[in-house]
């Protein structure tokens, strides 16, 4: 059995990035990403839903094993994980829906009830639902089986949104964006932050998907046509570049404390 070590408190810094206008970029990009890679590997590479959702869910569990292990916030190693949270909960929901043909409707309400049961016992063991606070392993334990499920969440509120309710991908990221702008504007409006916070998170996942879905679609389906690669391969390659800086800042600042 794989054992992760273990560290005490005081040799834990705060697992997750500061929330700023980059880290929004790269998590709406990430979990257009996760709509587009999946379709991209299943179908244009020809892996199909059954190699692609264990190859994904492999690498998942090996990302997830090296953030456990890092002892602080590490950009790439944290992103990384995030992309293949966004393309295992992608695939999660699709298993779902279309290999065993559950309602999208009984897929959010369930996935809606599951992440608040997580919450609840997350609060009640811990007090704080924050991200500013995870420093501790049971913390970033729960802080990941949230994650995991707003992406399943939002990957079904999405797909109802624009599917079983019509809204198309058009309307559905409009819709989509405007909750955005409206749980930043009661952040700002003194609304608390750990609750805009989560709700944001949650809703650029079908904002990211309906974006994607937008921008790969033929143009006989209402999309732009751009295809799952092109559109994939810009998005991975502007996640890269905003990580890329975010390692760079990060290290040198700890090289400029450390000849302090």
């Amino acid at each position: 059995m794989i054992t992760i070590p273990t560290a005490s408190y005081s040799n834990w810094l705060n697992k997750v990035p500061e929330v700023t206008l980059s880290f929004w970029i790269i998590k709406i990009m990430s979990t257009t990403v996760g709509e587009t890679g999946a379709d991209f590997l299943a179908v244009n590479v020809g892996w199909g839903a059954g190699v692609t959702s264990a190859v994904m869910a492999t690498l998942l569990a090996a990302a997830l094993f090296i953030q456990l292990r890092a002892r602080r916030y590490v950009p790439w190693i944290y992103w990384f994980t995030v992309v293949l949270v966004s393309i295992v909960g992608t695939q999660i929901t699709d298993l779902l829906t279309d290999g065993l043909g559950v309602s999208l409707y009984v897929s959010t309400a369930a996935f809606a009830v599951t992440l608040a049961t997580i919450f609840f016992i997350w609060y009640r063991a811990e007090r704080t639902l924050s991200i500013h606070d995870i420093v501790t392993r049971r913390r970033e334990l729960f802080y990941w089986a949230a994650i995991l499920c707003t992406f399943a969440l939002g990957t079904a509120a999405g797909d109802l949104a624009t599917e079983a309710l019509g809204l198309g991908f058009t309307r559905g990221a409009l819709v989509f964006g405007a909750l955005i702008g409206a749980t930043y504007a009661a952040w700002r409006f003194g609304g608390g932050a750990v609750l805009t916070f989560w709700v944001g998170y949650i809703l650029t996942r079908p904002f990211g998907a309906s974006l994607g879905d937008l921008l790969t679609q033929a143009k006989t389906y209402g999309g732009l046509g751009l295809g799952a690669m092109l559109t994939s391969a810009i998005f991975l390659s502007v996640i890269v570049i905003l990580v890329a800086v975010a390692q760079f800042e990060m290290d040198a600042v700890r090289s400029s404390q450390a000849i302090e």
